[in-house]
Parts: C-alpha cells; sequence; structure tokens
C-alpha cells in the first residue's frame, strides 16, 4: 500500500500538474469507489493538492473537495500534450484508460486524470471543504512524522501500547502515515524486533527508533517511493526505494548488518521481515 513517502511523492506531482486546471467533466466507470455528486466537481478549477497521512484532498475555487485514498493498488496519473504518448510503468497494461480505470477527470488545456485501480479498495468522495476533517479517515488520523509527530509524543504513543511494536507504528489512528515498507525498515535500522511489545522499549531505543523511522522515510521520498506493487507517480513512472529496501521483502537473504538470514512472520495480518540475530 502507498504510503506516507508515496502519496507525498503524488500530491507533489499533483501539485505541479493538476493545480490551475479546470474540470470539464467527469466520468465515474466505478460507482462502488465513489460518493458525491460529480456536478460539484465539474466547472471547477483545482487550486490546492493537500496530503494527509495516506490521504490526498483536491481542493476545488467552488469550496468543494475531493478526496481520495489509493489504498493498495490505486493509481492517479495525469496526460496531457507533452505526456499523452508516456506508458505506464505498472501495471500490467500501459494504454490509457484501461480495464483498471474507475474514473476520468476531463480537464481544460486537452488534459486528463485517470484514476485507476486494480483491487477497487480505493476510494473517491466529492464533499465541501469544510465537511473533510469530519470524514472518519481524516478525522481519527494520528499525528504524523514530519507534521506533528514530535520526539516526545512519540515517546507517549511507544509506552502505553502493549500491541507489537510493529503494529503500533501501522496504526493510523495512532501514527499516520507509516505503512508496512517503512515500518519494517524503520525497525531494522533501529534494531529492535517487529515483536517486542511498544511499551518494552527503553527511552534510548525509542529515540533510535524516531529516528529510524525518519529516516528510512526521508529516504523514500528522496527516491520517490516504493514500486514493490503498483504505485506509479502522477506520469505513471515508478519509484526507486524498493532497490534500497533494508530488509523488507528479503525474506531468506543475507542480513546487511550481520551474518543473520532474514525471516518473514506475520504481525498484525501483515507479512514481517527481520533478522532475529540483530533485532532484538
Amino acid at each position: 500500500m502507498p504510503e506516507l513517502p508515496e502519496v507525498e511523492t503524488l500530491k507533489l506531482g499533483l501539485q505541479k500538474y493538476l493545480v490551475g486546471h479546470k474540470i470539464l467533466g467527469l466520468e465515474i466507470k466505478d460507482k462502488k469507489l465513489f460518493e458525491g455528486i460529480e456536478k460539484n466537481a465539474v466547472g471547477a478549477k483545482i487550486v490546492e493538492i493537500r496530503r494527509f497521512g495516506k490521504g490526498l484532498l483536491i481542493d476545488l475555487d467552488n469550496d468543494y473537495s475531493i478526496a481520495i485514498h489509493v489504498k493498495l493498488t490505486g493509481q492517479l496519473v495525469f496526460r496531457d500534450k507533452k505526456t499523452k504518448n508516456l506508458p505506464i510503468a505498472k501495471p500490467i497494461t500501459s494504454t490509457l484508460p484501461n480495464k483498471f480505470t474507475r474514473a476520468i477527470f476531463v480537464l481544460d488545456k486537452d488534459s486528463s486524470l485517470y484514476f485507476n485501480d486494480v483491487r477497487r479498495f480505493a476510494w473517491m468522495k466529492i464533499l465541501k471543504t469544510e465537511e473533510v476533517k469530519k470524514l472518519p479517515f481524516f478525522r481519527e488520523l494520528g499525528p504524523e512524522p514530519f507534521d506533528g509527530l514530535t520526539s516526545e509524543i512519540f515517546r507517549k504513543i511507544v509506552n502505553i501500547s502493549g500491541s507489537p511494536i510493529k503494529v503500533l507504528l501501522m496504526d493510523q489512528k495512532r501514527i499516520g502515515g507509516i505503512g508496512n515498507i517503512y515500518a519494517n525498515d524503520g525497525l531494522f535500522d533501529a534494531g529492535i524486533s517487529p515483536k517486542r511489545p511498544a511499551k518494552s522499549l527503553s527511552d534510548e531505543e525509542i529515540k533510535k527508533l524516531y529516528s529510524s523511522i525518519l529516516k528510512v522515510l526521508e529516504k523514500g521520498l528522496k527516491y520517490h517511493g516504493s514500486s514493490d506493487l503498483n504505485f506509479v507517480d502522477v506520469l505513471g513512472q515508478t519509484g526507486e526505494y524498493q532497490q534500497h529496501f533494508l530488509v523488507y521483502g528479503r525474506k531468506g537473504k543475507k542480513c546487511k548488518r550481520c551474518d543473520g538470514i532474514i525471516q518473514r512472520i506475520s504481525l498484525g495480518g501483515r507479512g514481517t521481515f527481520y533478522c532475529p540475530n540483530c533485532q532484538k
């Protein structure tokens, strides 16, 4: 699932290519993924793109917004005269629209934004901008790295939880934006076992983990996210963080820090990768 670096990459791309365009039409191809009234977006100009955790907001000049969560396999791909011939790097088909296209924003200046989703878990909602923070996803979102999650707040969150530390890191109601990839790599960088109860961590370990989480997220941003699954940027191109995984997805491979072998277990229903030799 796209996490903070991936969704931030999308946000920056949408800011560059989408802001200033007028929505001339909106074709909803899959009603399951959509809530709202199309006419509340049609005719409006896009004025701002915002990100909250793993969610995106496209703000319009008519006091409406489009809230989007790409979930596991969602994509937002922009095309205009200059980019119309660019292939989509992932998945399966490189044409636009394709069988996975769930909505099409028809924009001015001969451009379009395609909302694709293979697994159909993503969602899009059109609503009054003032109502956005009432949506459960946004209302319940915890503080996120780089925006509100200070080291002291992080320490308090960790100290009161009996959940495995990796499960806690992925709980969006406690901490926004961290998902499976960066939780795995952050714990590895800190040398902490993902299985440990959060409140068993010492203050020194918490401080180290906080620093490691910021470190791997910054690296993810540097490489424009991970395209381990279906993620692509707003032009349909892959990120490169998957080439720099510390531990995620490396089951059976030699640890990058010691002579141990990476193991995979399940925690909170998600695949968890760690080195039992150096993550204690």
